[in-house]
């Protein structure tokens, strides 16, 4: 790929779903183009390029994009998140919940599914009755193939390193046939997420507020304007009192999201001008998603 080429490329990832891609990252977003170009029976990356660059482009760079997204996932990733979710902000959800109130939770960029499904099990593990409340786990990604994995919530019995014992026996069952052994998140769990394609620096179709919004390791491959934009954005889709978690090496600027105040390691909540800081009561209108 020729340092031309690669401007385009990064270019285009920039405008159409604002990633970054400095020239010291030219040969990885080589190296992970290369797949497109055996694809398509493309020899070099020119013909690539012509491609992106004609009448038919669009389609294209929605393949590029996923080929240059990162898709790196586990289960229970960043511990003490689940930790905060269980013992801090369960209780309140159970008692909305359970007086027929709507709890809305925002897996953005979800990858594979595991971010999400492991919210869901936290959830289900203290508030067994869940199912019959209304709680919903809205996960999104720009890639629609690991939405594919996602939505089968089918993985290899490795990936399961950091679920316990407990869990493992209680959330997953084995899914085997004659070409492959696998496990498959149970469909109780399965039921509480909705998966759907979403790119974050475009609309989203969504009506109403979250209360609990997961953006972790996603926001970081933004520049710095992007950014600022998007902290503000979950800031005003939050309701007073709802939580954001983000990823271990991302941080929410205060200039551009003053409302969303530090509650611990990579984690903040939505205060109001009076500094209420619990998820408000809804009415049922509200918090309806995609």
């Amino acid at each position: 790929m020729s340092k031309d080429q690669f401007l385009l490329v990064s270019k285009l990832a920039k405008q159409n779903a604002g990633l970054m891609f400095p020239d010291t990252k030219a040969s990885l977003v080589s190296s992970r183009l290369l797949k497109r170009l055996r694809i398509l029976k493309l020899q070099n990356f020119e013909q690539y390029c012509d491609l992106l660059c004609g009448n038919n482009a669009k389609e294209e760079i929605h393949h590029m994009v996923a080929a240059l997204t990162t898709n790196i996932s586990s289960f229970f990733r960043e511990k003490h998140h689940f930790e905060t979710l269980g013992k801090e902000i369960l209780p309140t959800i159970i008692e909305h919940a359970t007086k027929g109130g709507k709890i809305r939770i925002w897996s953005a960029g979800c990858s594979v599914g595991m971010e999400a499904y492991s919210i869901a099990m936290t959830i289900h593990e203290g508030f067994p009755e869940v199912g019959n409340c209304d709680v919903k786990i809205l996960a999104t990604d720009i890639d629609p193939n690991v939405l594919e994995i996602a939505r089968l919530g089918e993985y290899q019995v490795g990936d399961l390193t950091n679920v316990s014992k407990a869990h493992q026996d209680r959330y997953f069952r084995s899914s085997e046939t004659e070409t492959k052994s696998s496990i498959r998140v149970v469909s109780e769990i399965q039921n509480l997420v909705s998966f759907k394609q979403l790119n974050l620096i475009e609309n989203w179709p969504i009506k109403g507020h979250f209360d609990i919004i997961f953006c972790r390791n996603t926001v970081i491959y933004f520049d710095e304007d992007t950014q600022k934009q998007l902290w503000s954005r979950f800031q005003n889709i939050l309701h007073e009192g709802g939580w954001l978690f983000v990823g271990h090496s991302e941080r929410v600027q205060e200039n551009s999201a003053p409302l969303l105040k530090s509650r611990g390691m990579t984690i903040y909540q939505k205060s109001s001008e009076t500094g209420e800081k619990q998820l408000r009561p809804r009415s049922s209108e509200e918090s309806q998603c995609l």
